[in-house]
Formats: structure tokens, sequence, C-alpha cells
């Protein structure tokens, strides 16, 4: 955290009595997230599995007086293979997105061996992948196939690891195979959180050594946090390669938060009519 951050925190805060209520919501709400993802789960459908994760994450926001934003091109609840690549910032990133439009979320293979988060991300229907291993990158494709035919959407995050939402890191190709593979249609995402006060909040962001518990308490410490959702407008992956997909992925996120692109192939621009639309850069 900055100076300038320590300065206007406080400011941000709110008081005991608020974070203490906070904290017995958030540990009722995860226990109905164990009973939902054990005993409701395995009896539904996966629209009704979508519903739920909604409905859960919208309750998880409130919670923590998070206001959520959604703008932009936002897919219909009934779109059929999806796949959403986002920059990320936080573990809060999944929640923010479910709540706006849910989707089944690739992750590390480490989650699945958390003590009881592991579990419950396991039964929620995390798709896990191990980065290092190129057989397991492959075999990705399948899995993900086969959640898409249930008429899931799919999020992952790119960038591979987390920033504070000041600057946007270079997306990975390997994931945007699957949306080759499948003829999908990706929906670029940008997130942004800010404070109270309007500028970007000090505390959401997971990053260095911090550990998960003193993320969660810095945000219950938050007196507001507005997280920004923009959805870009969408893209056919059909015909496209996974380095097509990348750098447009990076162009639209970049565009939307004003943040240097790590690879400006294409832009995103404002129509006449306030519309956002692809255009070619000169001289690619």
């Amino acid at each position: 955290m900055s100076a300038t951050d320590q300065a206007r925190y406080p400011a941000l805060q709110s008081n005991r009595l608020t974070r203490a209520v906070r904290w017995l919501r958030l540990l009722a709400h995860f226990i109905t997230a164990l009973l939902m993802v054990g005993l409701v789960f395995p009896r539904v459908s996966e629209a009704r599995r979508a519903s739920l994760t909604g409905w859960w994450a919208q309750a998880l926001l409130r919670i923590l007086n998070v206001v959520l934003t959604a703008r932009g091109a936002r897919p219909e609840a009934t779109a059929r293979n999806l796949i959403i690549a986002s920059n990320h910032i936080s573990w809060l990133d999944i929640f923010a997105i479910s709540a706006a439009h849910p989707a089944r979320f690739v992750a590390k293979a480490e989650i699945r061996d958390w003590p009881v988060a592991g579990w419950l991300c396991d039964r929620a229907g995390t798709i896990f992948i191990r980065r290092a291993r190129r057989r397991d990158t492959a075999k990705i494709n399948e899995t993900m196939h086969a959640v898409l035919s249930t008429g899931a959407t799919i999020g992952f995050f790119p960038e591979g690891t987390t920033t504070n939402g000041e600057r946007l890191l270079k997306f990975n190709t390997s994931l945007f195979e699957s949306a080759v593979v499948n003829k999908a249609t990706l929906v670029p995402v940008a997130l942004r959180y800010r404070a109270d006060d309007g500028e970007l909040s000090p505390a959401i962001a997971h990053a260095g050594d911090a550990h998960f518990l003193e993320t969660v308490a810095m945000i219950i410490r938050e007196r507001r946090i507005v997280a920004d959702v923009t959805f870009a407008p969408p893209i056919a992956a059909e015909g496209a390669t996974r380095r097509d997909l990348a750098e447009r992925a990076e162009a639209a996120v970049a565009a939307v938060l004003n943040v240097p692109r790590p690879a400006p192939h294409q832009r995103l621009v404002v129509g006449v009519n306030g519309e956002l639309a692809w255009a070619q850069n000169s001289g690619d």
C-alpha cells in the first residue's frame, strides 16, 4: 500500500461492529455454500446450478458491501458456448463475474488440496489445471468441451497471476486454444475495484505474500467497495488462432481499463452512438 493509500485508508474503513457482523454473516454464508454444493448440486441441472451460483455470488458481495456495476455487452443468461477471459486482481474476481454472469472457472490444481475450500471449489465445478504440465494443458481442451456442452460458461484469467489493477500483464495463449477447438464465443471482461472515495481500492488486490484470510479481513474493513465488471464485445473464436484471440482480448481489456496494452494489434473504439466496436490499428 502506497503512502497516499495509507493516508486515505482510515477514512475508508468500517467500524468494529460492522466488521463483526460481516464476519458472522460470511461464516453462515460459507456454511450455506457447503450444504448447497454437497446436497443440492448433485440433484439439479446445470442451469439450476448456474442460477444458484449467481445467487450465492450476489449474496456474498452484499455481505461484504461490494456494489456490483455490470456494463457493456453483458451476455444473455441463456447464452451457450461462452468463454470469459478477464484480468485478475483478487479471489473476489470469480464472484464479481459470477454475480453478473455465472461461470465455472479454471484454477490452479493446488487449490484442490486446500482444506475445506478445495473440496468446495471441486464440488462447485471448478476446472483444475497444472499449468506446468503440457499434457495437462492439452487435456483441458477435452474437459472444457464437456463443460461447454452442458450449457455452462467457462471463465479463466489469462494473466496467470494477480495485479493491483493499475496495469495489465501479457495474456498467456494456452487456454485460448480451448476457445478455438470448441468454436466458442470469447467474452473479454475488464475488472476494476474502487473504494468509497472513487479511487482504486487499496484493500482488494491479492498480491505478494498476503494470506487468504488477511485479504478477506482487508475487504471486510473497507466501508464500501464498487466492483466494475465491463463486458467487451464478444469475439467469435471459429477460424481464429489462439494467439489472435489472446491479443484481441488483451486489447479489449486494456482499452476498457485505459492502461497500456501488452500486445496492441487491435483497438476497441467508441462509435458515434456510444457503441463499442473493433478497429484495426494502422500498420497492422
